[in-house]
């Protein structure tokens, strides 16, 4: 199964977050997301997110102003 990408860049807290929830309810469980964002907000918001989702943060990363999230839809979602 190939990962789901989602650009959100450009936009800022909650938006980031809630295009991503979106996206994962489109999802079948155990799918991945990568998410990219450039608001600095956003690391704390998918954190947050997760644990109270239930959705798996699997990676973080920043490169060049791009935050990438990857996340896995939970199972029973």
């Amino acid at each position: 199964m190939s990962d789901t990408v989602l650009d959100v860049q450009g936009l800022t807290c909650p938006l980031p977050v809630l295009k991503a929830n979106k996206a994962l309810r489109g999802l079948p469980g155990g799918a991945r997301l990568v998410v990219l964002a450039t608001d600095p907000a956003s690391v704390a918001d998918f954190r947050a997110f997760c644990g109270e989702t239930g959705h798996e943060l699997l990676a973080f990363a920043e490169v060049d102003g791009v935050l990438r999230f990857t996340l896995r839809k939970r199972a029973s979602a």
